[in-house]
This record gives C-alpha cells, sequence and structure tokens, in this order.
C-alpha cells in the first residue's frame, strides 16, 4: 500500500454508475490525488439488503458496473482494495438455493449456521443473552425452506444476510474462491468485513473470540500467500484493535473520528494525544466511512472489570448530543431506534455535518487525520464535504444512507469547485508528497488545548499545532511555507450544553 492519501467509494454513487466512469474521474478532475482506491461492494448484487454487503456471488462484478476487465483496468491505474465479506452471503445466493431446495442432501448442507449447529444440546436463556449482536434482539430468523423444513438460522445482520461457517470445508473453499479471484483480477488488497463475527461458539458472546483471532491469523496467511495484504474491519473496545493490530497488515483507527470530534468539541488534548501514544501505527486512518461514526471504540469495555474508555462516560453522551446538535438533528433521525438497519454503536452523520458544516473546523479535522501515523483514507462524500442527504434517508428508511449519497459527474465536479474542498484536495497533495511523512514522528502537547504533530526526515520536516481551544491551526514546513486554518463559527461546542445537560467536561487527564 503506497504512504498516500486513499479513496474511500462505491462505484455507482461517485460520478457515474460503470467502473469506466468512476476510472474516467480518476484520471480527470482528481488525476494524481488518490493514492490508492478501496471500492465498496462492486459485486452481484449492490442493490440487495445492505447496498452490496449481502453479495449474492462474491465472485461475479455486477454486470450494471462492468466485469473483472473493468476492474484490471482501473488497477493499472491505481492500487485497489475490496471486500472480502467472511461472515454471511444473500439468501439468494445460488448456495442458499440449492440448501433451501434439498436441506439435508444439499451439498451446502453445513455451510449455513443455524441455532442449533452452534447449540447442538440446546441454549439456556442465559447463552442466548450473553451472544452480543450490533443490533436489538437475537441473530436468528425462523425460515421455513423450500423442502418445507423448518430452521432457525444464525443472522448476525439482517434476515437476507445467512452467517456462514467459516470453518466447514464449503466455507473455506467458498472464502479462498474469492481471494484468488480478486488476486488474479489485480485487486492488491482486502478488507475483512463483519470478520469479529465470523466465529461462534456456543456459551461465549459469539464475537472477537480467541478462535477468531486464529481465523484472522490463518486467513490472513491464505491472502498473504496469493500477494494479498490484509485490513481487518472490526468495531469494539479500543485495546482489541492493539491486539489484532499485532496480526495483521492494516487495521482501522476507528477510535480517531470521535477522538477528533472530542477534541475540537471540548478545546482539549489530553485524550487525542493519549490515544496517539499508544495507537497502533500500522493503522488506516479514517474519519468517515460508508458505516457512522463509532461510539464503542473509545468507550468502555462493559464486557470486562476495570476496562474505562478513553473519554469518560458522561463526555461521551455529550459527544454524541453534540453530533446531533451540529447536524440540526438529522443525525438523531438516522440514528439507533429512529431508522432501520440500526446500529447501536454508531452515529451515522456525515462527518462535515458532525462539525456544523463547519469548513475551517473540518479541515483542522483532516489536517489531524494525515499526520498521523498510517495511511490516511477519505471516504467519497468526505472528499466532496458533502452534508447529510436527509431525502435519501426519508426514501430508504435506512439510517446509513444519510452519508451515502449519489453524484452525478456534474455534481462531483461542482463539489470540487467548493473553497473547502479546493483546500482539501491542497492538504492531501501535500500529505501525498511531503518526503517527511516517510520519516519520523512525535507527539506532545504544548498546553492543555495545544496538540503539535511534527514528522522529520533528514533536513526536511513538517509541522502541525492545533489549538483546539481557538479551533485553530497552522501547518509549517521546514522550507518556510505556512498553510492556516480557522473554524468558521459555525461549529458548536460541547461547552455550550453544560447547563442544559449538567455535564461536567472540564479537561482533566482521562484516567
Amino acid at each position: 500500500m503506497r504512504n498516500q492519501v486513499q479513496l474511500i467509494t462505491y462505484v455507482d454513487r461517485f460520478g457515474g454508475k460503470t467502473l469506466s466512469e468512476l476510472e474516467a474521474l480518476l484520471d480527470g478532475p482528481l488525476a494524481g490525488v488518490f493514492g490508492g482506491v478501496h471500492l465498496l461492494p462492486f459485486f452481484e448484487k449492490i442493490d440487495g439488503a445492505d447496498a452490496g454487503f449481502d453479495p449474492v456471488d462474491h465472485t461475479v462484478v455486477d454486470s450494471r458496473l462492468g466485469d473483472w476487465n473493468s476492474v484490471r483496468a482501473l488497477g493499472t491505474k491505481v492500487p485497489l482494495m475490496a471486500d472480502v465479506i467472511v461472515n454471511h452471503m444473500s439468501s439468494d445466493s445460488p448456495q442458499f438455493q440449492d440448501y433451501s431446495e434439498k436441506g439435508k442432501s444439499s451439498q451446502y448442507d453445513g455451510l449455513f449456521l443455524t441455532m442449533q449447529s452452534v447449540f447442538p444440546d440446546g441454549a439456556t436463556e442465559q447463552d442466548l443473552l450473553s451472544v452480543y449482536r450490533p443490533r436489538p434482539g437475537l441473530p436468528f430468523t425462523s425460515v421455513t425452506l423450500k423442502n418445507s423444513e423448518a430452521r432457525l438460522l444464525w443472522t448476525t445482520f439482517t434476515p437476507k444476510q445467512i452467517d456462514i461457517d467459516v470453518c466447514h470445508p464449503q466455507g473455506e473453499a467458498y472464502l479462498q474462491s474469492i481471494l484468488e479471484r480478486l488476486a488474479a483480477s489485480g485487486v492488491t488488497m482486502v478488507r475483512l468485513d463483519a470478520v469479529g463475527y465470523a466465529i461462534k461458539k456456543a456459551g461465549s458472546s459469539c464475537f472477537m473470540l480467541p478462535e477468531t483471532f486464529d481465523f484472522i491469523d490463518a486467513f490472513a496467511a491464505r491472502a498473504r500467500n496469493l500477494g494479498l495484504e490484509v485490513l481487518v474491519e472490526v468495531h469494539s473496545y479500543y485495546r482489541r484493535q492493539i491486539d489484532i493490530a499485532r496480526r495483521v497488515d492494516w487495521v482501522y483507527d476507528f477510535a480517531l473520528p470521535p477522538l477528533v470530534l472530542h477534541a475540537l468539541y471540548f478545546g482539549a488534548a489530553a485524550p487525542l494525544l493519549r490515544w496517539i501514544e499508544e495507537r497502533p501505527t500500522n493503522a488506516i486512518t479514517v474519519l468517515d466511512t460508508h458505516d457512522g461514526i463509532g461510539i464503542i471504540d473509545i468507550g468502555a469495555d462493559k464486557s470486562a472489570e476495570n476496562a474505562p474508555g478513553l473519554v469518560p462516560p458522561d463526555e461521551l453522551d455529550l459527544l454524541v448530543e453534540t453530533i446531533h446538535r451540529n447536524s440540526g438533528g438529522a443525525s438523531r433521525a438516522a440514528t439507533g431506534a429512529a431508522a432501520s438497519n440500526l446500529d447501536l454503536y454508531q452515529v451515522n452523520c456525515t462527518f462535515f455535518d458532525a462539525l456544523g458544516l463547519d469548513s475551517g473546523a473540518y479541515l483542522i479535522a483532516r489536517a489531524i487525520q494525515f499526520f498521523l501515523p498510517g495511511v490516511p483514507q477519505v471516504y467519497y462524500v468526505g472528499a466532496l464535504a458533502g452534508g447529510n442527504d436527509v431525502a435519501l434517508l426519508e426514501k430508504t428508511g435506512v439510517g446509513r444512507d444519510i452519508n451515502r449519497r449519489y453524484y452525478d459527474r456534474n455534481e462531483v465536479e461542482s463539489a470540487l469547485e467548493q473553497p473547502v474542498v479546493v483546500e482539501l484536495i491542497e492538504l492531501i497533495r501535500l500529505r501525498n508528497s511531503h518526503p517527511a511523512f516517510h520519516g519520523g514522528f512525535t507527539a506532545r502537547k504544548l498546553d492543555e488545548s495545544t496538540l503539535i504533530l511534527t514528522w522529520v526526515k533528514e533536513a526536511e520536516s513538517i509541522e502541525l499545532r492545533a489549538d483546539l481551544a481557538r479551533c485553530a491551526a497552522t501547518i509549517t514546513t521546514s522550507d518556510g511555507q505556512t498553510v492556516s486554518y480557522q473554524a468558521d463559527g459555525m461549529l458548536k461546542r460541547a461547552e455550550k450544553s453544560r447547563k442544559e445537560s449538567n455535564v461536567h467536561i472540564g479537561r482533566q487527564e482521562v484516567a
């Protein structure tokens, strides 16, 4: 993976409907901006129950987007990452349809997890309550197969996404076929989606078990044998990300988005600096993705004793409320029980809206992201400083759609002319080209609200000084160039909610 800013995008939502149109955009107005592209699911088919994360056939490109030759052509221009959805497949898949028709006589019998396959001796109430699921209720769907057999299928996410047994011979062969198809088609990196739920074990939480780590180790080795780098996607207690990082090529820094918001809302450097000092450096840094803004990633681990979060619980609650205030309440309408396809641990909102559409605050946030060790990724909506798509949310009723806008080519080109986007692209080019980002990194506090991030390589250096209390920042290079950002005044700060919430938000060190 290149040490340059990467793009995350759907093929059909960013300037066109096909892989060829995306290639033309990256060759045209965005030429030389991104050092790699993460293509969100482009498999057959992209408009199922979960925007492509419920593949009918993970080894076939949705024909509306192109084919494997289209993927290969794009891969000759820019390094590509693709998803491997390890936990489940669509109930419309050929494998499940065969199983539904033939039951125990199907060659895929055993591939799909049922309650009985995980709890062959039955389950107690406590067994079921111990199972972790990112949404309300139990992870089972009652189904009558086409052969009239009744089954309680394991469905971690939606009833259309049927969990598979990744240790079953058919499960292993299925996942291997995906890796081989991607490696043969010009993809150089894979992202393991929903891997935290891949292993189920009676009497456990069925999430991030020791056996899950073993599976990640084995799967990563199989990918590397095909020349593929591996990124693991898990929203969880922050120390688990540190554990995962030791075992794979790359791990997401999902704690960063809420911590950057916390720093800008509270004008305090301590929690973010604490994380900078212990976070893994083989990290993909993000502020936004196709999912929401993670909250669990900086909160306490409720399944363990003496496992506090990176910020106190009262400040975490106030952080969420401040997102809702900055978005004018749109994020509240898209989050939790207010919307379908809901997630208990994420706030659905664009990052720009979470900052009140304040251009200066947004550029400061991006500068902090780009200065941290690791490789930055920018989601396509964020690349265009996009706001919440309330119309799409109202149309679909799916909370995460508020941050999954469809842009045609004219809309992309218009957005690229916005001053905030022009400055963001200049910042991306600086991050991609300055030699100091290949050197050594240091981070320190000047005072309780000022964070200083510095990179040095031989005679070259670059420094970011972010005054979080004033919401101002300056980048200075060793040759005397400077770039400054100042909040526009649209950002609502957490301090303003003190009386309303009766919450103490002092800038103390977090224990």
